[in-house]
């Protein structure tokens, strides 16, 4: 096999490249098409990397492309060291990191550890008998004597977590579809296995990973009950409320401590490239405290997002606040990595009903905070949720749950390039999801050419925490709210910088603390006049203010 040599960034040199970097997520199945089969490739995604480079983000991260039924739309793995078909070949794959990397981006992609799709050639091994090379690869169990589960663990994606099996006369686990067995990671042939396909890309000149459902890697090894949640303690920030799997507290199908060890496996693989991670936390109860525990030190994780800001209602100025704090307490030692869109929930505009000028305080108070950013295709743009009938509907989790749940392909339709053209630009062929008819009129072309547009927003929110290290890499304290108002202090190496944002259609008054402080931000719409060391807020107004040092 030739690999493609692609330029090499300096990642082995500058290890902490991934600090308070700005990632943008791509999901290649609605990004480009570039062959007119109606579904985005992996040359589509060179053919838009000018584009993705306008935008000044650090590094892109890729949705699975594997080769994979896509019962899950790639979240099922058949092989982890293949492009599937539908996405071009690895020839292509190599095409994106060249790219990438000549324009100073670096690649993430996605791997999904947890599980592997039922075409898996290791799961087809596994279930022919209980005495195959593979036979403890993923967790089987006896059932009960009275022929249910083994436990009352829940899939997230509806139902029981076990599927019965003929052949073996076992159930197999599954924490999402049943088409989606669970890897047994108490076998440490299991994990050595996984751990060479992140050489794989590693060596293929990928930057690092974001690792799908990272918690849900170690089931508990006694196959012991989850107890039930009481009910004043579920939220539905993982899973819709009219989902079951909220109705428990979900000690042994995840969130095991012996994930650690595997973790610091990985991080040894990853280690000599300068490649980081970013680990996608999945619990309701405790996401915080896990990230803290799984990017602790320097031999875990560098980086975890949890799902506090993924949640379906608007954070407040009392909840932000509360958020920073907590990840102060439980992860002082960590990193967060924040995102308020992604490719599994509703986009942020619509689920939080926010106004162009609240989506652009939203984004300069991304910007702001301390941690990294994941933004997600289209968010720039501003676009809302599509509404998808339902006889357009792919997902199965959301015709699992439908109508009061309608799944995640509101947010998958494809990215829009252009208006005069009724797919967006995305293909010439018929998408496999519709383009949203009220996206049109929001495509890159047509905001090109708005100086007002959102999209030049993120441009100049990108470019200012770029330039200024004290965001990016920064500590914070002084984190207060007033009323609708956020307002934190931004510290690194002697400079100090003010942030204050109006979380509200209210017209507020912000206190400054104490010093003499030079306003920033015009280019963003921050407020630029003070009197004396009081500040006027309109609605969604931000103020930003560098302290005068003497």
């Amino acid at each position: 096999m030739n690999l493609a040599v692609a330029p090499m960034l300096d990642n082995a040199t500058n290890k902490d490249w991934w600090r308070g970097a700005v990632i943008y997520q791509i999901y290649p199945r609605s990004y480009q098409d570039s062959n007119g089969d109606g579904v985005g490739d992996l040359a589509g995604v060179v053919q838009r990397m000018p584009y993705i480079a306008s935008l000044g983000v650090d590094a892109i991260w890729i949705s699975p492309f594997f080769t994979s039924p896509m019962k899950d739309f790639g979240y099922d793995v058949s092989d982890y060291c293949d492009v599937d078909p539908m996405f071009g070949s690895l020839s292509d794959f190599d095409a994106i990191v060249n790219a990438a990397h000549n324009h100073g981006i670096r690649v993430m992609i996605d791997l999904v550890l947890s599980h592997t799709s039922e075409q898996h050639a290791w799961f087809a091994e596994s279930r022919k008998n209980k005495t195959n090379s593979k036979q403890d690869w993923y967790v089987w169990a006896d059932p009960k004597p009275d022929g249910t589960p083994p436990t009352n663990w829940l899939s997230i994606f509806g139902g029981p977590a076990w599927q019965w099996d003929g052949r073996r006369e076992q159930y197999y686990m599954h924490n999402f579809l049943a088409s989606q067995p669970d890897l047994n990671f108490h076998n440490v042939e299991v994990q050595d296995a996984l751990l060479d396909v992140a050489n794989f890309w590693l060596n293929r000149g990928v930057d690092g990973f974001r690792l799908d459902t990272i918690n849900f890697y170690f089931h508990d090894a006694e196959l012991r009950d989850n107890p039930a949640l009481p009910i004043e303690e579920r939220n539905a920030t993982i899973a819709p409320s009219v989902n079951p799997y909220n109705h428990q507290n979900h000690l042994y199908d995840k969130n095991r401590p012996e994930n650690l060890n595997f973790l610091r496996r990985l991080r040894s693989v990853m280690e000599p490239f300068g490649a980081a991670a970013v680990g996608e936390v999945g619990d309701a109860q405790f996401g915080l405290e896990i990230l803290g525990q799984y990017t602790a030190g320097n031999d875990l994780m560098q980086m975890c997002y949890a799902f506090e800001f993924l949640a379906q209602d608007q954070p407040s100025a009392d909840l932000v606040v509360k958020v920073l704090k907590k990840v102060d307490d439980v992860a002082a030692d960590g990193w967060a990595c924040w995102a308020f869109s992604n490719h599994d929930v509703q986009r942020h505009a619509s689920r939080w009903n926010l106004s162009t000028d609240a989506q652009k305080t939203f984004a300069t108070l991304i910007m702001c905070m301390r941690g990294s950013v994941c933004l997600y295709q289209g968010e720039e743009l501003g676009l809302p949720e599509a509404d998808v009938d339902f006889g357009d509907i792919q997902d199965p989790y959301g015709i699992e749950f439908w109508p009061e749940f309608k799944g995640r392909d509101g947010c998958r339709t494809p990215m829009v390039w252009q208006t005069s053209n009724q797919n967006g630009g995305f293909s010439e062929g018929k998408p496999w999801l519709p383009v949203a008819h009220e996206h049109l009129n929001m495509s890159v072309d047509a905001q090109e050419n708005d100086p007002n547009a959102i999209l030049h927003h993120y441009r100049k929110a990108i470019q200012f925490r770029q330039t200024k290290p004290v965001l990016a890499l920064g500590e914070h304290d002084n984190l207060n709210t007033d009323g609708c108002i956020v307002s934190f202090t931004r510290h690194l190496d002697g400079q100090s910088i003010q942030c204050a944002f109006n979380l509200s259609d209210t017209p507020s008054e912000f206190i400054l603390p104490a010093g003499e402080w030079t306003p920033m931000g015009e280019e963003l719409g921050c407020v630029q006049t003070a009197v004396g060391n009081k500040i006027h807020l309109g609605p969604w107004q931000v103020y930003i203010g560098q302290k005068r040092e003497h």
